[in-house]
């Protein structure tokens, strides 16, 4: 009996609760999940992929199952050279679901043996977006809510050494 691999692909700029919540769920549904952090040209990141990297596997040190590597390119080339059959993705709207829908039409005509599945937000996460936990850490704002205590730490650090 074959065993099924997972993926989950993003920047995790910062990792935030919706980030971990999606983590926790999908290590639940495949025998093994693969967290990529993905490097992205178009955007500026925070942190360093390596910096991401380490974060991600710190908070999910006690979920189990969950294997992060760093990564660059494609989400299906990268759900294909882990042997993965699912390629996960979060929603947290509608408008995300527009977009998602879209780009997992994209992926299956590049890799029909890899499944997208949707996994939405817990709605008392829904609002949490990496762009805006930024923003809001950026303007001196209480993003306390929306990370772990130490990406909170890690992301005031940051931000005050400009």
């Amino acid at each position: 009996m074959s065993s099924i691999v997972g993926a989950y692909p993003g920047t995790f700029d910062p990792l935030h609760l919706g980030h971990l919540s999606i983590i926790r769920r999908a290590a639940r549904l495949v025998d093994r999940l693969v967290v990529g952090v993905a490097t992205n040209p178009s955007k500026s990141p925070l942190f360093t992929l390596e910096e991401r990297v380490a974060a991600v596997e710190r908070e999910t040190r006690g979920f189990g199952r969950v294997e992060v590597v760093p990564f660059r390119g494609l989400a299906v080339d990268f759900a294909r050279a882990h042997g993965a059959a699912v390629l996960v993705r979060g929603l947290r709207s509608g408008t995300d679901l527009d977009y998602e829908a879209q780009m997992a039409g994209m992926n299956a005509a590049m890799a029909p043996d890899v499944e997208t599945v949707f996994l939405l937000a817990e709605p008392a996460l829904q609002p949490i977006a990496s762009s805006l936990v930024r923003d809001v850490a950026r303007l001196g704002g209480d993003f306390s809510a929306f990370v772990t205590s130490a990406v909170r730490d890690e992301v005031a650090a940051r931000l005050a050494a400009g």
